[in-house]
């Protein structure tokens, strides 16, 4: 080979080097167990430096809000980088580590554990990071700067309002479900329901079938975090739909037949809901069921469609999404988010970006979900 074509050879093979190179910074999928993924547009878009947090992605509400954020990312021109903690608080504060060390200034995080993610707020503070607490309040710590939500005291004061509309008389069987003790939101659902259930237990509207701690402070309306734990850890889903199931047949397994009939039901989600639906539409002794959810998940959308479920609360994802990133950019501009009220984590009292909630029934699941844009009629079979 000729000194003049080793040249030639060696240009090439050094110019296609510099193109791999360049090719591999753009960006594109974070691999590991974090379920990492980046989003964003192409060149010469702003780059947004914020870093996302889920906690899972085994729950299809959080796949949910991964595709509205990219969707709404790559509409305004920005980058971010999302990552799921797949229920571990370790893996969590591992995967804040990594966006704090890729120089973010915003962290949005939706915690698993909202008292063990204290940490990761403060590690997040400690390095100038601007904190969004997603969804889910972080609890105890003053780490936290904005928090954006659903207004979670009203999405379960409706889904108990679902359940009072539809009783009458006196002696109705009432089974309770909440989420995880881990999840701040697991309490403010349980107070909205509980404001809303306890007077209508009181008068004996309903009796409460699967707590002796519900039932021992069913005359009062106003319960302690502590008193409300106490009810949770016997009622506790933990957001898990074998869980929810197993904890409906045992309930269902100690309940006689007069504690069955006509019964309803205060299931925390749709995911529960389904699991908890599928359990009662079993016992030859449950004659009809209402029972709650949230979320507006297909599953269960299909399922009220079909009258397995009675209710959702649908909480507009592309809300919050756009609510999240709207602080996010206020923060980077230094600029102050508007907030709307406040919730109190245990050491500070955080401002507040909260979103509305809507109860969807089959009477208004087309107007609520399909005309609005959120599904498309496709994707449900029987639709009214």
């Amino acid at each position: 080979m000729s000194k003049k074509t080793l040249w030639l050879v060696l240009s090439l093979l050094t110019a296609f080097t510099f193109l791999l190179s360049a090719c591999g910074n753009t960006g594109g999928s974070t691999g590991g167990s974090t379920g990492g993924s980046t989003g964003g547009t192409t060149g010469g878009s702003q780059q947004l430096a914020v870093g996302i947090v889920l906690p899972t992605k085994d729950e299809p509400r959080w796949i949910q809000d991964e595709t509205r954020f990219r969707e709404a990312l790559q509409q305004a021109g920005y980058q971010v980088e999302i990552l799921f903690s797949q229920g571990s608080s370790a893996k969590e504060k591992e995967n804040v580590e990594a966006l704090l060390a890729k120089g973010i200034k915003v962290l949005i995080i939706c915690p698993h554990d909202g008292t063990a993610a204290a940490a990761a707020a403060a590690a997040a503070r400690a390095a100038g990071v601007k904190v969004i607490s997603y969804d889910r309040l972080i609890r105890e710590t003053d780490a936290v700067d904005y928090y954006v939500t659903f207004d979670s005291i009203a999405v379960g004061a409706q889904q108990a309002q679902y359940l009072v509309d539809n009783a009458s008389g006196s002696g109705n069987p009432l089974y309770l479900y909440a989420g995880a003790a881990s999840d701040n939101n697991a309490f403010l659902f349980f107070e909205g329901a509980w404001k809303v259930l306890q007077p209508k237990i009181a008068d004996g509207t309903f009796v409460i079938k699967n707590s002796s701690e519900a039932v021992a402070l069913q005359n009062k309306l106003d319960l302690t975090r502590d008193e409300m734990a106490k009810i949770l850890g016997q009622i506790t889903t933990n957001w898990d739909f074998n869980t929810a199931k197993n904890l409906a047949e045992a309930n269902l397994t100690a309940a006689t037949a007069a504690d069955k009939g006509k019964v309803y039901i205060l299931a925390p989600n749709d995911g529960t809901a389904r699991a908890i639906a599928d359990a009662f539409a079993a016992d030859k002794d449950v004659t009809q069921y209402f029972v709650t959810g949230q979320d507006a998940e297909k599953a269960s959308v299909q399922y009220i469609i079909d009258g397995r479920q009675s209710m959702t609360v649908f909480k507009d994802v592309r809300t919050l999404v756009k609510d999240a990133i709207s602080a996010a950019v206020a923060l980077l501009e230094n600029k102050q988010p508007d907030s709307r009220g406040s919730y109190n984590n245990g050491k500070i009292d955080v401002p507040a970006i909260q979103s509305p909630v809507v109860t969807v029934t089959r009477d208004n699941v087309r107007a609520a979900l399909i005309d609005s844009g959120y599904y498309s009629a496709s994707d449900f079979t029987n639709l009214p």
